[in-house]
């Protein structure tokens, strides 16, 4: 209502409204909010934080890439990538990016159907000048053409990353059997191919065409939060000065889809497609309803609270019983605005697949029990309790995830003041229409009205469908067929529930009622109330965020967990049988916001159980029983081990990258087996073997354990007594059982070079190490995380928006095995090979000697300053701050203060410190630094391109044959840059053929000559270098290198009043 608002125009800054109205919020939270909207329409939340030691800010364009033209898809996409290149105020490409690594910041964007939203963190006292770069993206971008063909490749390497990802290809697949002209069949990402014409209209006019994307970017259409320290009064001030000059283009401020994607030849139908990875998944989806429309009760979430519940009666637990899957998840998708989807998903096992018409079946037998059961006023206030508890307690998270969030939702179709908690509560029931809108959604959730999508590699689908004829996707090319559901199946699954297994869940014992806090003196550090040859605890009571809640994290350590690889099988098994062992248990105690996780990890096994304290008891006790008493089941061993295959043999088809990356780990990890190593044992383990491997493992542990939270000493003691009860002591110490590093040696220069298994990859991969050194050497610790603050923007902005050599580009410090050694790690993915990509590194290296010696003693003090600030960042919740404390924990070196003491030594570090360890250490000119690189090698014959050089030769042809053509056309039709050689010579054969020349024809033969005389810069064959050692076995080349010492303890704290043992 517009009496709601009150007009603030005193000439200091432009006029705005303010919504008088306060805003419900958490009690749990201390900020303050205030919702403005600018004369142009733009509406801003701002939120003062006077405790923020990081600012944010979010803008959510109410446009997404289902709003391209019909020509030109990816445009929104392309679009956001643009907007970062440069502004009137700021020109110089990386100036945004540049800002806001000096001062604790990041920035990112993203482009979903119906919005595009751009976001960035910095330190508090930058907010100021990070919200002036960020204003002119909206209201004065370059867009400049210079930008177009770089951003465009970036766009198709984006696109190229995700080529052979099955969530990209069944996405685009599920839209593009959508309803003949419904917009949700757009290709949302866009690649080189989709965007060429946009590309052209910038290049031709300097700017994208009215019919693109920024015509579309009107402020009404924009929501705004920005999160800082300054007053809202600021806060205001800078919203309205900087956000007013945005145009409002008399655009529907908030564009709506109402028509449905589904229609009558969409719906009863069954779509098989064959996936890139081996796995078996059954999705069933169903026309639904907008959902922020029914904010308040949130109708399509309570039906996904019976259909995804994994307790005694549930569909889960009944399928799980039969051997048919692994996991199932179900919830209303808001996939636009204007239309959703609720989707029941199973994981299934091969047998599952085999009979996955009956898991069908049964999905919709529980679907009819919902639609003949009685709903008890329970059900619905568990729901609403547990909503309106979580709230209560909500903690703070990273501002720039908050701020996003809110402007996301600033969306939502609810009262102004409920726009923080509507999204997040759920309200009782208070009249019969609540129950009706269910039972409307459940009457529609009809195997006539939806679609089922089952998901399997070619050779599987080919034992089900032996002569079926398959289609590809445009996009993606994935394989698929579609077919409709007979009759009697049809009648089958519309038939009343005959399953006995399948009934409703019984009340949740779980939920918390002892939601009291004491509140104390704040501390900086856990204490140790506990040392002993079994077990180090380590105790803080909260004493900062004030929640209910608890963490119990519980390291069990032991030489027998991973001594071989067939050990490191068994301890894997083992951890996946107990958590599958656990599953009906722990559901409710996950609803109820009590959770656990139980993992293998390299020296044993780690458990941690987080959330409201009030009946965390009874979850670590029963979670402790399970792990020291559980009798292998060999069915369920035989589903675990299937799961376990198909995730390793997986792993080769993923991301390049990772590839890259875990070679890397696994060289300089001393303790440690490949994936093939494991695959080789896995088969042959069996259930004996596994009780027997997990006698011995617990008979030689050392427990860490690190209890904070609501939870006091003496509690804190049971948890860890629970943990001892029936345990052996190992008979190495605590400091021997820590995870050990292999070090490279001084002076080398090796690289790993080795094929990706996937044929259909186009992405090869590089891992770039440099070593610096043990942590114990805190000068040398400091410097290096300098060095890596300083070079991690440039690192970016070369490689990849300069030279576009990949999406994927970053530069990291990385931490080896124990913790206890560090170095840099730089890791680019591309379609070029991994030598030319190290060639690039290496010429940026040499750049950043240039760059470190001529830096000014202001940037110098703008880096030390960012990195400190990262250092001094306050943790935002309690899981942050344990999570923290568990690292020192876990890795036995208990400096705690480590940032808050490096953060002191940084003031005293020089720039000349920071130079002579990079030429040590980074330089490739250095003839001591210890340097190790991954190539992961692209086997996919990448298609031939035309360099420049090769396109300048052939019109110099061309004009020497004194042919009447326009010799730069082939610019306009294919882009600048380096065009596909097969589009080239057939755009020549067009313009030659227009002037019916014989020595034109002649020309055209010529191409592919001059294409291999003059190959495109870092394509063809990979060369072996002189100067690098390759390892050509790498057991050989492991066995040779030095294994790190563990420095123990760093800090004895003295806490215990007696002696250790």
């Amino acid at each position: 209502m517009q009496s709601d608002w009150t007009r603030v125009a005193d000439g200091t800054k432009p006029p705005f409204f303010v919504f008088t109205k306060p805003i419900q919020k958490s009690q749990q939270d201390d900020r303050e909010y205030r919702l403005i909207r600018l004369d142009n329409g733009l509406q801003a939340m701002l939120v003062h934080d006077a405790r923020a030691d990081k600012a944010a800010a979010s803008l959510d364009v109410a446009v997404g890439h289902l709003y391209d033209p019909d020509d030109m898809p990816g445009l929104a996409h392309f679009c956001e990538h643009l907007l970062f290149m440069g502004t009137e105020q700021f020109p110089r490409e990386n100036e945004y990016s540049e800002y806001l690594a000096k001062n604790n910041g990041a920035s990112n964007a993203y482009t979903a159907t119906s919005n595009t939203n751009y976001y960035f963190s910095v330190a508090t006292p930058a907010l100021a000048g990070a919200l002036e770069r960020f204003a002119g993206f909206f209201h004065s971008p370059l867009f400049s053409p210079s930008c177009t063909s770089r951003e465009l490749n970036a766009v198709d390497s984006e696109h190229k990353k995700n080529h052979q990802s099955d969530m990209w290809r069944i996405f685009q697949l599920n839209k593009h059997l959508s309803k003949e002209g419904h917009v949700w069949r757009k290709f949302g990402s866009g690649n080189r191919d989709s965007l060429l014409k946009a590309a052209k209209d910038l290049k031709a006019q300097g700017r994208l065409t009215e019919s693109a994307a920024p015509s579309q970017y009107c402020a009404s259409r924009m929501r705004l939060c920005i999160i800082g320290q300054e007053s809202l009064d600021e806060l205001s001030k800078m919203a309205s000065t900087l956000f007013s000059p945005i145009p409002n283009r008399g655009r529907d401020a908030l564009p709506m889809l109402p028509e449905h994607p589904f229609g009558p030849n969409e719906s009863g139908t069954l779509v098989s497609v064959q996936t890139v990875m081996g796995f078996h998944a059954l999705e069933i989806s169903f026309p639904l309803e907008y959902q922020p429309t029914y904010w308040k009760h949130k109708p399509a979430n309570f039906i996904s609270h019976f259909v995804g519940h994994e307790g005694p009666g549930s569909l889960y637990s009944y399928l799980k019983g039969k051997g048919w899957v692994t996991s199932l998840s179900t919830g209303p998708q808001n996939i636009a605005r204007g239309f959703n989807m609720f989707k029941i998903t199973l994981h299934l096992t091969q047998e599952g697949f085999k009979n996955y018409r009956e898991a069908i079946i049964a999905s919709f037998k529980y679907l009819t029990l919902l639609r003949s059961s009685e709903f008890a006023s329970y059900h619905q206030h568990e729901v609403s309790t547990i909503a309106a508890t979580h709230f209560r307690f909500l903690e703070k998270k990273r501002p720039d995830d908050y701020a996003t969030w809110i402007s996301e939702h600033m969306a939502w179709p609810v009262p102004k003041e409920l726009l923080i908690s509507a999204p997040q509560l759920t309200w009782g029931w208070e009249q019969n229409g609540e129950v009706e809108k269910i039972r409307e959604y459940l009457d529609s959730f009809r195997i006539t009205k939806g679609r089922v999508v089952l998901m399997a590699k070619a050779e599987e689908h080919t034992e089900l469908f032996a002569n079926a004829n398959w289609k590809n996707e445009p996009w993606y090319g994935t394989p698929y067929r579609v077919e409709k559901f007979d009759e009697d199946f049809i009648k089958r699954a519309d038939a009343p529930n005959d399953i006995p297994e399948l009934f409703l869940p019984a009340p949740n014992e779980f939920i918390p009622t002892n939601l009291d806090v004491e509140k104390r003196e704040p501390l900086k550090r856990p204490h140790l109330i506990r040392d002993t040859p079994l077990s180090t605890v380590w105790h803080k009571k909260d004493d900062r965020f004030w929640v209910p809640k608890a963490h119990v994290i519980i390291n069990l350590r032991s030489p027998v967990g991973n001594a071989s690889p067939r050990a490191s099988v068994m301890t894997r098994l083992y951890s996946d049988i107990v958590n599958d062992s656990l599953s009906e248990f722990s559901y409710d105690a996950d609803l109820a916001g009590l959770t656990y996780n139980f993992l293998q990890h390299s020296g044993g096994l780690l458990v941690s159980m987080n959330g409201y304290n009030d009946k965390m008891v009874v979850l670590v006790q029963h979670v402790l029983e399970k792990i020291k008493a559980l009798i292998v089941n060999p069915e369920r061993l035989a589903v675990m081990k299937e799961q376990v295959k198909r995730d390793w043999e997986n792993f080769y088809l993923g991301q390049s990258y990772s590839l890259s990356d875990y070679f890397g780990r696994y060289i300089l990890t001393a303790q440690t087996w490949t994936v093939d190593e494991r695959l080789a044992e896995l088969s042959s383990v069996t259930p004996e073997e596994i009780q027997q491997h997990m006698k011995e493992l617990l008979s030689q542990v050392h427990l860490k354990i690190l209890v904070t939270g609501n939870i006091y000493k003496d509690e804190a003691l049971k948890f860890a007594d629970m943990a001892e009860e029936s345990l052996g002591i190992s008979p190495y110490s605590s400091v021997e059982l820590n995870d050990r590093a292999l070090l490279p040696p001084l002076a080398s220069n090796v690289v790993y070079s080795a094929p990706i298994p996937n044929p259909n990859q186009a992405n090869s991969a590089l891992t770039y190490y440099v070593h610096f050194g043990s942590i114990t050497d805190k000068r040398l610790r400091v410097t290096s995380s300098l060095i890596t603050q300083i070079m991690s923007e440039p690192a970016f902005n070369v490689l990849r928006t300069q030279e576009q050599l990949g999406y994927i580009v970053s530069l990291s410090s990385w931490s080896l095995a124990g913790a206890s050694e560090k170095g840099l790690r730089i890791v680019v993915q591309s379609e070029r090979p991994p030598t030319y990509l190290e060639e690039r590194v290496e010429a940026f290296l040499d750049t950043m000697k240039g760059a470190i010696e001529n830096m000014s003693d202001v940037e110098f003090a703008e880096h030390k300053n960012g990195l400190e600030k990262k250092w001094l960042e306050a943790e935002k919740s309690l899981a942050d701050e344990t999570s923290r404390f568990s690292v020192h924990v876990n890795s036995g070196h208990w400096d705690f203060l480590r940032n808050e003491n490096d953060a002191q030594l940084l003031k005293s570090i020089t720039k000349d410190e920071v130079l002579a360890i990079f030429l040590t250490h980074v330089h490739p000119s250095s003839l001591t630094r210890s340097k190790l690189s991954v190539h992961m090698c692209s086997i996919k014959p990448r298609p031939k391109r035309v360099s420049v050089a090769a396109s300048e030769a052939f019109t110099t042809l061309v004009r020497e044959a004194e042919l009447d053509v326009d010799q730069s056309s082939w610019k306009e039709s294919l882009g600048d840059g380096t065009p596909l050689i097969s589009d080239y010579i057939n755009h020549w054969q067009q313009v030659i053929a227009s002037k019916n020349s014989t020595e034109g024809k002649h020309l055209i033969d010529l191409i592919p000559g001059l294409v291999a005389k003059y190959p495109v810069e870092g394509e063809g064959k990979d060369r072996i270098h002189p100067d690098i050692t390759y390892i050509k076995n790498l057991q050989t080349f492991r066995a040779g290198l030095k294994v790190s010492v563990d420095p123990g303890p760093m800090i004895q704290w003295g806490d215990l009043p007696v002696s250790r043992f």
